[in-house]
């Protein structure tokens, strides 16, 4: 409890205690790195009968799964001297999404359909037919590009049903004794933001991938009409820009996410850096590398890490040194399947099936970098990735991807390549392979870095000064800046500051 009252009320969207991964890792290392804190979790998930995949401390008070496509929420009609109200807000609310030129503005218009949310009759003004006439109306409208696409019945009620969906945790409740810390922007947003106009709730955003950019990258390949996939993508896009202009602070764990922040309309001054850090004693140098040249990689399966580029520079490796090997560490995510066979008939395709090693999760994830002669990530998005700097804690040479704060994690300890190009990490990857001493002087310096400046205490000593200041209390001579702003320096890895000193 943190000593004005308040606990900390986490919001997670498919992430954690449901799933495997990085965003996970980081909420677990979050928790337990404050048993002095009480964590409320809600958790936005599928249908809601996910299993919880984590251990819970006992300091997590409370856990809550809200699902965004379980049963329909309680269906209570709209009383008839609303229903003119509702219109006029939901239009708006359209018009906020749709035509810039309108004036209308998002945050009113939410914040009104919030109140509705709580009440329990949102699901059934959004479906009825006078709103659905509101939609095909206003995205039919000549200067709008939507109109242009011919927009269907069948696109409206599309489109009705994703943002009922979508908006469905408007009327999720945070108690007002809370900070509300959503760990994504989007959806995660919108009980905080519902909290902070109701109840006064102060509301802390942290962002790790960029949750827009992964949006405009998934709905490249979803099945919508265009009328529908605009509809969506200005949803997102301007719930990211609320919750960016709205949060009482925003912690990115990189400048790279900062930098898309302050692009979005953060401003500067809410805005503080927090690396995500590890256990340089949980993940120790991890030895003698394998008998045969082996590139590893861990994560979990899934297009946004792009194990479609990295196969294929394998394959490119392959050709060049005939006996290395690619063992692939990590799960496959429910609805997954798909593309673990996609990437099965790649390998197929390009002769390297029986060079590739899909061994799945494993409990000592030190042991998968240790068991690579280099460690890959090819990912097309991240934040500040974990499996990046356990991999620099175990004194292995990596070659990554420049995609968020990796060429930050990395510094001139790995090699960073463009995404989404086979043939530049194939290069970087034989180079290493071939290459020894060059690589042992890589991992040393990479853990040294870790150590220097990504510890896990760090990064916990800061978010707790944080929730102390957000609860109400002054910063104290005790508490020492995190120094993320303004970079890492030469003392970055100096002990934090006592617990006790920052809650009592």
């Amino acid at each position: 409890m943190l000593s004005s009252g308040r606990h900390v009320t986490m919001l997670t969207e498919g992430t954690y205690p449901h799933v495997h991964g990085g965003v996970s890792t980081w909420c677990d290392q979050l928790v337990r790195g404050m048993p002095e804190v009480d964590f409320h979790v809600l958790a936005l998930t599928g249908s809601g009968r996910e299993p919880v995949v984590w251990d819970l401390p006992g300091n997590v008070r409370r856990h809550v799964s809200f699902p965004l496509w379980g049963p329909e929420p309680d269906c209570r009609r709209l009383p008839r001297r609303e229903r003119g109200r509702f219109l006029a807000t939901y239009e708006r609310f359209l018009l906020a999404l749709l035509d810039p030129d309108a004036g209308c503005h998002l945050g009113p218009e939410l914040d009104r359909l919030a109140g509705w949310a709580r009440e329990g009759r949102l699901t059934s003004a959004l479906r009825s037919e006078e709103a659905l006439r509101s939609l095909t109306w206003i995205w039919s409208m000549p200067h709008l590009p939507t109109a242009a696409a011919r927009p269907t019945v069948h696109d409206a009620l599309t489109a009705t049903d994703l943002l009922e969906h979508a908006l469905r945790p408007l009327g999720a409740r945070i108690p007002d004794d809370a900070v509300a810390h959503a760990v994504s922007a989007g959806l995660a947003t919108l009980p905080a933001l519902a909290a902070q106009h109701f109840e006064r709730v102060p509301f802390l955003l942290t962002e790790h991938g960029i949750y827009l950019r992964e949006r405009y990258l998934g709905y490249r390949t979803h099945p919508q009409r265009t009328p529908v996939k605009t509809l969506m993508l200005a949803f997102y896009r301007e719930l990211n820009t609320l919750g960016y202009r709205r949060a009482d602070l925003i912690t990115p764990c990189n400048r790279y996410n900062r930098r898309w922040e302050e692009h979005g309309g953060a401003p500067a001054a809410r805005i503080r850096t927090v690396y995500n850090g590890v256990d340089p004693g949980a993940f120790p140098e991890a030895g003698p590398e394998p008998d045969v040249p082996t590139v590893s990689w861990a994560g979990r399966i899934d297009p946004i890490k792009d194990l479609e580029t990295l196969i294929r520079a394998y394959a490119v490796v392959r050709a060049e040194l005939p006996a290395v090997r690619l063992r692939l560490f990590g799960g496959v995510p429910d609805g997954g399947e798909a593309y673990r066979v996609r990437l099965e008939k790649l390998a197929a395709e390009l002769g390297v099936v029986d060079g590739i090693h899909w061994e799945g999760r494993i409990s000592d994830v030190a042991r998968a970098y240790g068991a690579g002669s280099v460690v890959a990530l090819s990912s097309i998005s991240e934040g500040f990735p974990f499996s990046l700097i356990e991999a620099m804690s175990c004194g292995r040479a990596t070659v990554s991807t420049d995609v968020g704060g990796v060429r930050e994690a990395v510094g001139d300890t790995g090699v960073v390549v463009p995404p989404r190009e086979p043939a530049v990490m194939a290069a970087a990857l034989t180079a290493l392979l071939r290459d020894p001493a060059r690589r042992a002087a890589l991992g040393r310096a990479a853990r040294q870095r870790v150590v220097d400046r990504f510890t896990l205490a760090r990064s916990v000593d800061g978010f707790r000064r944080i929730y102390r200041e957000l609860a109400g209390f002054p910063e104290t001579e005790t508490e020492t800046d995190t120094g993320a702003d303004a970079g890492p320096g030469p003392g970055a890895g100096s002990a934090p500051s006592r617990p006790e000193a920052v809650l009592r």
